[in-house]
């Protein structure tokens, strides 16, 4: 059986695929395009490689795509299903990561972290006086979160220990009961933040948020969902953190409103034309720019790495409740 992969990921993640002979990775990956790909079972993509039909139809053995990624709307998925081909993703790994970078990315927006360092190696800066250079504190501070997943809840545990409220908006309201055994026992932090959370309508979301994160998977019905009236419904003193798909929000709405004082900043890992950036947003000072790298840690890639192994060796044992399905 034959692995394809289309970027070349750490080896170390996949050492357990090497002690299977049924599959032919021996230290070297066969990326596609190379002779023989062509022929794989598996194919190993990346959130960020396009798998169109035409790369699928190219590929008449394949069984399975394992995606190295939460996202899977790099797939057509159509065609898979056309074809009978399994899609699989990893969602565990990313969580952390991506709730790290949230969280950074706020103090960051909020302190002025990134600006005052571009002013201070510039020479452009204001004096160090008492009433000079001002920012804004998380402490006590409203923390809305619009996708209450596992990244959006890892996220508020790390604002509830900055001392910040939750309120969050979700398709439905988050409830202790609905937590799995094994989550209430070794992960006893999700129910006290599904407690202290308030669950409230998408607009009262937008009202009442000092800082609004998007931790929401991508689809076609939350296309733009942040735009013009949503940017306006915010607070002027409001911080906009994106670390979920850039197309969420209407780029040049939020463009607008960073520029009209509309809300107060933001702080994006995520674009809504990637790999291109607006050069709008080059130029303003509001703004913090990430370069997609919500799960770029090197233990996350590792993690990721394995968990794909997961998804190969339990689709190889026919083990699917071991696997992480997307279709």
């Amino acid at each position: 059986m034959t692995i394809a992969f289309t970027t070349i990921l750490p080896l170390e993640g996949f050492r357990r695929l090497e002690a299977r002979p049924e599959l032919a990775l021996k230290g070297k990956m066969l990326m596609v395009g190379e002779k023989g790909s062509e022929d794989a079972e598996i194919l190993v993509c990346t959130f960020d490689y396009r798998v169109p039909r035409t790369l699928i139809e190219a590929m008449p053995r394949l069984r399975l795509i394992a995606n190295f990624g939460a996202g899977f709307n790099n797939i057509d998925l159509e065609a898979c299903r056309e074809r009978g081909i399994r899609v699989t993703n990893t969602p565990q790994p990313v969580v952390e990561p991506t709730a790290e970078l949230a969280f950074a990315l706020m103090i960051d927006v909020a302190r002025r972290v990134s600006e005052f360092d571009r002013a201070i190696r510039n020479g452009t800066g204001e004096p160090m006086a008492v009433m000079n250079n001002l920012s804004h504190s998380l402490y006590g501070k409203t923390l809305g979160i619009l996708g209450m997943g596992r990244i959006g809840q890892a996220l508020a545990r790390r604002a509830v220990a900055s001392g910040m409220r939750i309120i969050y908006h979700n398709r439905k309201e988050l409830r202790v009961e609905s937590l799995t055994l094994r989550e209430t026992e070794s992960e006893k932090w999700k129910a006290d933040i599904i407690r202290s959370a308030r669950f409230v309508d998408f607009q009262t979301l937008l009202q009442e948020s000092d800082y609004l994160s998007l931790n929401l998977p991508y689809t076609p019905e939350v296309h733009h969902i942040i735009s013009k009236p949503e940017l306006g419904m915010m607070k002027r003193t409001a911080f906009l953190i994106n670390t979920a798909r850039g197309a969420h929000v209407d780029e040049k709405a939020l463009i607008e409103a960073l520029r009209s004082g509309i809300i107060a900043g933001a702080a994006l890992d995520v674009y809504e034309h990637e790999p291109q950036i607006s050069e709008e947003l080059l130029t303003l000072p509001n703004v913090v720019l990430s370069p997609h790298t919500g799960t770029g840690t090197w233990e996350g890639r590792i993690a990721m790495c394995e968990n794909v192994t997961d998804n190969i060796i339990a689709f190889i044992d026919n083990q699917p409740n071991k696997m992480n399905i997307v279709i």
